[in-house]
Parts: structure tokens; C-alpha cells; sequence
């Protein structure tokens, strides 16, 4: 007998069964496919109420479709908004910064103009001057105090021509070169000024300290009459300094006189006039005409 192994289908019932069906079943379905296509052609009303039970039949699973791929369209719709407006607020922050940029800008030239045009109407008031430039840099941790001008010889400086800005005097010319110029600052402790008290004319001098304030020393000592706040200007004694220019204000009070803060400030000034030095015999104004002397 041979192994079962090698035994051909048409040895078991249920092998030829199968084998038999399966021929069945392909025969019927090439014959219903057949008379189905035929119909199609010759007869296709017969077939509309079959098409239309399938399609019934297949609307759901397509609803079903149609509403995922619409509900992903979705979804990629507010991930793609999202990436746009991240976009698009990354624009608006570039673009606020430029703008807080420029204003930054029109400011500095706004003050600049407005610092321009103090210092023009300084000029049209006082004397002719012999220059307005800028103050390039200053000392501020040596003992000395001098700063430098971007105005020389060139420009017709000259040792000895006091430096003021907006808000007072600064020092005067030390030396000139060329192009530039050092000055020596009201703060240092060889500059010496002739002031007074702007409201009543009370006669001092002012020395600086090397710290960046002013010593006021009366000239008539006695009864210390100065008080905190008190405002002192350029007397013009002895010429350089233009009578009536301010310089310091008081701050606290000692026996001989008061310590001083410099009304112009150098690491705040930009922009400086050179002024011709004071000449009294030029300017035969008396002393009772000039401002804040008393009778």
C-alpha cells in the first residue's frame, strides 16, 4: 500500500467532493457573470435596482470615509494655522523690535537737535563763540580731571578759552593741538574759579576736589551765609570766565564756605562751546550791571 503521503486526491471522497464543487461553483460563477454582463448590455433597466441596492449598501462605509478624510483635513488644517501664526507672531516681534529701534533713534536724534539748538541759542545770546563740538571722552577715575574736545588750532582754540555746555561751565582749554583740544575740568584740583552767590553776589571761589564736586570758599570769612541749594556762577574777576555763567550748587554746608555739585555734569555732556577768554577792559560793563550783583 502506498504512503499516505503520495496518495492522489481520487483515493479520498471528500478530496473529489471538494475538487468537484469548486469546478461547480467556478462554473456557475462564470455563467451568472456572463448572463449578468449580457443583461448589462442588451437589458441595463433590469440591472438599476441591483446598482441601487448597492449603493445603499456601500454609503456608509463611504460616509464613514468621507468623514475621516474630512475630520484629518481638519487636523491638518489647525496644525498648518498653527504653524502659520507662530510664523507669522515671530514676523510681528521682528518687526516690533525694529520699531522700538527706530523710535530709540528719533529720540536720541530728537535730543540731540534739542541739545543743538540750547546750545545755538547759548551762542546768539553770549558771545561770539570759537567753537561747538563734542566732548570725545573724560577722566572719571583719576585723580585729575581733564576731558577732550574735538576742536584745535584749526578751529582757533587756545589755551586759557573757557568750556561750557547747556547747563554751565565745564573748565577751559589746557592745551590746544591741531584738531583737538584737552581741558581741564572745574572738578579738578588745580582749577580755580571766581564765583558768587547768583542771588545777592556774595563773592568765592570755587576749587575743585578731584571727586567730581567743587569746594566754595568765601572770600570774607565770618558768618558762613550760604545755605543748601544755593546756585553759584563765573563772577569774571580777573577775566577768563565770562561773568554770569552757572557752575555749581550747594550742597552741604561747612565753615568757610559749602561743597558743591557741578551743575554740568561731563560724563553727561555731548556737545561743548569754546568761548573767547573774558576780557574786562573789552567789556566795560560794571560789576553792579551784571546779573545777581547787589547795589
Amino acid at each position: 500500500m502506498a504512503p499516505s503521503s503520495i496518495r492522489r486526491s481520487g483515493h479520498s471522497r471528500r478530496a473529489q467532493y471538494r475538487t468537484f464543487f469548486g469546478y461547480l461553483a467556478g462554473v456557475a460563477g462564470f455563467v451568472l457573470g456572463s448572463g449578468l454582463l449580457i443583461l448589462s448590455i442588451f437589458q441595463p433597466q433590469i440591472l438599476s435596482g441591483i446598482r441601487g441596492i448597492a449603493a445603499d449598501a456601500a454609503e456608509p462605509p463611504g460616509t464613514a470615509v468621507a468623514s475621516g478624510r474630512a475630520a484629518g483635513q481638519n487636523t491638518f488644517s489647525t496644525v498648518a494655522g498653527y504653524i502659520k501664526a507662530a510664523r507669522n507672531y515671530g514676523k510681528l516681534e521682528r518687526e516690533l523690535a525694529e520699531a522700538k529701534t527706530r523710535i530709540a533713534e528719533a529720540d536720541a536724534t530728537a535730543d540731540e537737535n534739542r541739545r543743538l539748538k540750547r546750545l545755538l541759542g547759548l551762542a546768539q545770546n553770549g558771545p561770539e563763540p570759537v567753537a561747538v563740538t563734542r566732548f570725545t571722552s573724560s577722566t572719571a577715575t583719576s585723580t585729575r580731571r581733564f576731558a577732550a574736545i574735538g576742536a584745535g588750532r584749526n578751529d582757533g582754540v587756545a589755551p586759557g578759552m573757557p568750556v561750557r555746555s547747556v547747563r554751565g561751565l565745564v573748565g577751559r582749554v589746557l592745551q590746544a593741538g591741531t584738531s583737538s583740544a584737552k581741558v581741564l575740568l572745574v572738578t579738578d584740583t588745580e582749577s580755580l574759579v571766581p564765583v558768587r552767590r547768583a542771588k545777592d553776589g556774595i563773592a568765592a571761589f570755587a576749587q575743585g576736589r578731584g571727586d567730581g564736586t567743587v569746594q566754595v570758599r568765601l572770600i570774607n570769612l565770618g558768618v558762613n551765609p550760604i545755605k543748601q541749594g544755593d546756585v553759584f556762577v563765573t563772577s569774571g574777576s580777573g577775566g577768563l570766565y565770562r561773568p554770569g555763567t552757572a557752575i555749581a550748587i550747594a550742597e552741604r554746608i561747612i565753615s568757610d564756605g559749602a561743597i558743591a555739585a557741578v551743575l554740568s555734569d561731563p560724563a553727561a555732556t555731548e556737545y561743548v562751546i569754546v568761548e573767547p577768554v573774558w576780557a574786562p577792559e573789552a567789556n566795560p560793563a560794571s560789576e553792579d550791571e551784571l546779573p545777581g550783583s547787589t547795589d
